[in-house]
């Protein structure tokens, strides 16, 4: 039960933005509006589908319309259902290969369909063309539709999101975008709790000095060299002995050089005593698929692979990622070990506990790359929003960029990282994290209770948020609705906050957020101070303290019964 001042307002389904989302899409427009096109760079898990609907909503009117592309029809329809959330007042329709219709305000596409011949010939003007997995749009397919776009409308506004910018093929961004609107980092959706830190250690087994010296192919290191390096009996059995030391209790995924190098560190696992299994091209779907779920439901604990599982594929429980292979892209780094950075949804995972994500590095991936940063991390907010105003160019393709990029998401350049003890990045050490206060950038007001720093609380009108711990090392984040309450996830305090604060996203409106928060101004109504009286409580307290400690009160057995108290 929530307490209120007297009435209930029922929140709208309209998703609120979170304050960093507000940013890349107010960053978005603005360059959109000057330029007529933009890059948006965002890693996994912050949302860019949500954040894409929102620029589209805020960049056409009632007599503008726009086109959405992408390459794979599961994700036109994820970003349709998603979109509609966002703007729910706006026609969508979709163009792929069941349905054919430009009728909506926004459509939605696949490429694949929309660039054939054919379909070119009927489509319609548009105002806003939107491409999702933005690093594709140097292929011909996408080249075709943007031509077209361009052709039927020569003021059209383009906009791209991507979380890899880099393409393997060398082929740059550059023919379609010339400017960058904003980049959010692997770093900062860590610090903002929306993944789980890295614990990165770098191992030398003996190869070190002769993987710096693997030759480069068009595209990448030559794997086949890295495989004649690192896939040794010796070399594998050490792998093994330090995952057993390191890691042995966390789910781990495994990145080998080549195939044969998948299968032979799989038969050093099982030479161990440990359950390992390999997916890779030459395994069928149907076993893949398999291996893939019974990893997932925690019936084994290692999985190798040659890099067939660094897109597209998520393992919330994956807790360990070892890398064997080498990558000339950071990007791919990135990518191998963001499989193992998402948090854990506690009803998906009962009992699961995850507060970051051990990397072991037994090659130089880590050493060439430094802290997989695209940006510089800097001594404090205020310096921060001053260098994000600023800009620079890149030496090599000219485009204009956010100064603190260290990698031009258009053409791949790579920045020498300027190292500073007064807060920079240092390429000799761990990732450093820097907490983001999220409490303070929520449109939510989280009351700390009894000043414990273990419990805070946040309200709206249908729906509550808690950030409890029992031991200050576990953090749960729990919420409720009506009469239900359940646990949102566990992990670190910041990641628990960045949870908590999500369910009040999704479960109230920008309207109720503001309208609860402006009980921090009023007193405790009569009604809650006789409540409160009851719990032995007497003190003078604000609108939003009272209702805090009211919904802690109504929902204390439940709470402690999550924590196991």
């Amino acid at each position: 039960m929530l307490v209120t001042h007297g009435g209930w307002l029922k929140a709208s389904n309209v998703i609120i933005l979170r304050h960093r989302q507000k940013k890349f899409v107010k960053n978005s427009v603005e360059v959109l509006k000057k330029h007529k096109n933009a890059l948006g760079v965002a890693v996994t898990g912050f949302g860019k589908t949500i954040a894409l609907s929102a620029v589209i909503g805020q960049r056409i009117n009632k007599k503008k319309k726009a086109l959405v592309m992408a390459h794979r029809d599961e994700l036109t329809r994820q970003n349709s259902t998603k979109f509609k959330k966002v703007n729910p007042e706006i026609s969508i329709s979709l163009f792929n290969a069941e349905q054919k219709s430009f009728l909506g305000r926004t459509v939605f596409s696949m490429v694949q369909t929309l660039s054939m011949e054919k379909h070119l010939v009927s489509m319609r003007p548009v105002d806003l063309l939107v491409i999702d997995e933005a690093h594709h749009s140097a292929s011909e397919t996408y080249q075709r539709v943007i031509g077209r776009a361009v052709e039927l409308n020569n003021k059209v506004e383009i906009f791209g999101v991507t979380a890899t910018p880099e393409r393997s093929d060398k082929k740059g961004l550059r023919k379609t975008f010339s400017k960058v609107a904003d980049i959010v980092s692997l770093p900062e959706m860590i610090r903002a709790g929306h993944l789980v830190p890295p614990r990165a250690l770098v191992i030398d087994i003996g190869t070190q000095k002769q993987l710096k010296n693997v030759k480069k192919t068009a595209n990448d290191y030559d794997q086949a060299e890295v495989e004649a390096i690192q896939n040794t009996k010796i070399n594998n059995d050490q792998v093994v002995v330090k995952w057993l030391e390191k890691a042995k209790d966390r789910p781990t995924v495994i990145f080998s050089s080549t195939i044969s190098h998948a299968e032979d560190v799989v038969d050093a696992f099982r030479e161990a005593g440990v359950d390992a299994r390999a997916v890779h091209s030459k395994i069928g779907m149907k076993k893949r698929r398999e291996t893939l779920e019974a990893f997932d439901a925690g019936d084994f604990p290692v999985m190798v692979n040659p890099a067939v599982l660094t897109e597209g594929w998520d393992c919330q429980i994956v807790s360990c990622i070892i890398l064997l292979r080498e990558s000339s892209h950071k990007s791919v780094v990135i990518q191998m070990v963001g499989r193992g950075l998402r948090k854990v949804d506690p009803n998906l995972y009962p009992g699961v506990i995850k507060t970051d994500c051990l990397v072991l590095d037994f090659g130089i991936s880590l050493l060439t790359h430094g802290n997989l940063n695209s940006d510089v991390i800097l001594k404090d907010d205020k310096e921060s929003e001053e260098k994000e105003k600023q800009k620079k160019v890149c030496p090599n393709c000219q485009a204009e960029i956010p100064i603190q990029t260290m990698v031009c998401p258009l053409c791949g350049y790579e920045f020498q990282v300027q190292l500073d003890e007064d807060g920079f990045y240092d390429e000799a050490q761990e990732l450093r994290l820097i907490e983001i206060d999220l409490l303070n950038m929520s449109p939510f007001r989280w009351v700390n209770l009894w000043d414990s720093e273990k419990i805070l609380i946040a309200n709206g009108f249908d729906a509550w948020a808690c950030v409890c711990s029992a031991n200050g090392e576990d953090w749960y984040s729990i919420g409720g609705k009506g009469r239900e309450v359940k646990i949102l996830g566990i992990s670190n305090r910041s990641g628990a906050i960045a949870s908590s604060d999500d369910f009040m996203h999704q479960n109230e409106s920008n309207r109720t957020a503001k309208k609860a928060a402006a009980w921090q101004n009023q007193p405790a109504s009569q009604k809650q101070m006789q409540m409160l009286a009851r719990f032995g409580m007497c003190q003078i307290l604000s609108k939003i303290q009272a209702a805090a400690y009211l919904t802690f009160h109504f929902n204390r057995s439940k709470i402690e019964r999550f924590l196991g108290v």
